[in-house]
């Protein structure tokens, strides 16, 4: 409902209104009529009412003084005029105090409640557009933190002109600040001891923890300063102020060690902080922000937990390529299965990479070098398994996710642990396989006379010297012992179990030669077969 005032010096014209009208219906609700425009003032300061129905001409404060009034104090509420002068003076008059509408008497019950209607609904559109603007202010207010961040981080990735500079720091009320101006960043290195896979509003939690204090330590400070968070999660500063860059870098340093310090003491993990260039003009901030990022990736190098400086890698000198074979020395070293070996291949190229000073860049081609050929040994050693050979290579993909050579390091090494044991696992499956087949082989052709390691070498497709050395440490036998002893274990089966001649046992179990047959049974059974039988009768009670 919106509130309506009747203000008029004609008492049958109020009264009139008054009766005939059913505000309620139109949607306006009646708080009184007056005489004159000097009651009907008070009751439009202490009321406010939305809606004001007068006469122009009445006593102590006519219809247009009282338009004026409203006019300038009250703009949103609406006025309409009711007179009996037809005079294009009034007329003027009203326009320019914006009145509603300028009705000539007498007018009719049906042409009120056309215009309450019409009324109603220009205040049912002004109060909509009201409340969505009203939102829409809400909107902005929360939404200002979000993107002060955003313009601040355009300012130093992207840079800006002077003019829109000045006009963004007007609408986000930040202060001008005076050069020199440097960027810092804080990137997070990892969160400790945490186990964090599972739950990541845990990790958000512990970057607006650490963010807080970052922003704290900025507060503190004395001097000028902007931050935020970018969209990667790094904590940037934009320091500013400082008469010279000794003094700038000096302070920069100060804060960085403060925020490494505080996160590392209070939250249980670290951070590493980059500092970039001092530049004179705001306009000029992508140039600190690129170097503070470039020299954050030395983190790679050097490790986590620190503070790193573009001055201090400005006097470092040029980057000189390593002669790095190790990928290959490695490769070896895993075939042979020379795990210390391969561990101090790691750590001397890590070492190189360390000492060459390189960016991060060519440092993961290295890395990236010895990946594929990793990839390469473990689907050579490893080629009757595909499904293993796939997971090894899918493990060796992770290399992407580590911030230090530190973590690579340790992961190779783990890496080659568990490829050097597998290895080792399948070699002594195939082995156990082969000897089982040679086994087999000699076990069924036995009788064959000329038998030989070369036959049965090329039957398991091994060489004659490996065969023999694996052979002898599986059976704890030569290959002709083996086979003397599984021809003997024959004859005596068969001189047990049937009559045959003991020349006919000889050729059945290899030996053309019965004499020979003969010395080799009784070298090895500790009778000659024609005992062995006399005796295994004896013994059956034959």
């Amino acid at each position: 409902m919106y509130k309506v005032i009747i203000v008029d010096d004609e008492a049958v014209v109020r009264v009139g209104l008054k009766n005939t009208i059913a505000w309620n219906d139109h949607g306006f609700e009646l708080i009184g009529d007056y005489a004159n425009g000097r009651e009907a003032w008070e009751v439009v300061e202490q009321h406010k009412p939305e809606l004001v129905i007068s006469d122009i001409s009445m006593p102590f404060m006519d219809g247009l003084e009282l338009a004026g009034l409203i006019s300038a104090q009250y703009p949103y509420i609406k006025l309409i005029i009711l007179t009996g002068f037809d005079e294009f003076e009034y007329a003027q008059q009203a326009i320019r105090l914006k009145v509603s509408d300028f009705i000539l008497k007498p007018i009719t019950a049906k042409e009120i409640r056309g215009l309450l209607d019409r009324v109603k609904g220009e205040m049912d559109e002004e109060t909509k557009h009201r409340e969505d603007l009203g939102r829409l202010n809400s909107q902005l207010s929360q939404s200002l933190p979000l993107l002060k961040e955003r313009f601040l981080e355009r300012l130093v990735a992207v840079g800006l002109g002077r003019a829109e500079i000045a006009e963004r720091f007007a609408y986000f009320g930040l202060k001008p600040v005076a050069p020199l101006h440097l960027v810092m960043v804080v990137d997070i290195d990892d969160f400790g001891d945490r186990e964090l896979h599972s739950y990541e509003h845990d990790a958000e939690f512990l970057r607006f923890a650490a963010f807080d204090i970052f922003k704290e330590t900025l507060e503190y400070e004395q001097g000028e300063s902007m931050f935020f968070r970018t969209r990667e999660e790094k904590m940037v500063a934009i320091l500013s102020g400082c008469e010279n860059e000794g003094m700038l870098n000096e302070r920069a340093f100060s804060l960085a060690e403060r925020v490494r310090y505080h996160i590392e003491k209070y939250l249980k993990f670290t951070v590493t902080i980059g500092i970039g260039s001092a530049v004179e003009h705001l306009e000029q901030l992508p140039t600190s922000y690129k170097s503070a990022l470039s020299v954050l990736d030395y983190r790679f190098l050097l490790g986590k937990n620190r503070i790193l400086s573009i001055l201090d890698l400005e006097g470092k000198p040029s980057f000189v390529s390593p002669n790095l074979d190790w990928d290959r020395k490695l490769a070896s070293a895993i075939r042979s299965g020379s795990l210390q070996e391969a561990f101090e291949l790691i750590e001397n190229g890590v070492v190189e990479l360390k000492t060459s000073f390189t960016s991060v860049e060519p440092c993961f081609l290295q890395l990236q070098k010895v990946v594929l050929t990793l990839m390469n040994t473990v689907q050579e050693l490893i080629v009757d398994d595909k499904e293993t050979s796939l997971e090894w290579q899918m493990r060796l993909m992770e290399i992407y996710r580590f911030k230090t050579l530190d973590e690579v390091e340790l992961w190779l090494k783990d890496i080659v642990r568990s490829v050097v044991t597998t290895v080792a696992d399948n070699r002594n499956h195939f082995t156990n396989m082969q000897i089982h087949r040679a086994v087999e082989y000699i076990r069924t052709n036995y009788m064959n006379e000329k038998m030989s390691l070369q036959d049965l070498c090329r039957h398991v497709l091994m060489s004659t010297s490996y065969f023999s050395l694996l052979f002898k440490q599986h059976t704890g036998e030569t290959f002709i012992e083996y086979l003397t002893g599984v021809r003997i274990g024959k004859a005596k089966e068969l001189l047990h179990h049937t009559s045959l001649k003991f020349y006919e046992i000889a050729e059945q179990v290899g030996y053309k030669d019965p004499n020979y047959f003969s010395i080799l049974f009784k070298k090895h059974a500790g009778a000659t077969p024609k005992d062995y039988r006399e005796k295994l009768l004896k013994e059956n009670g034959a």
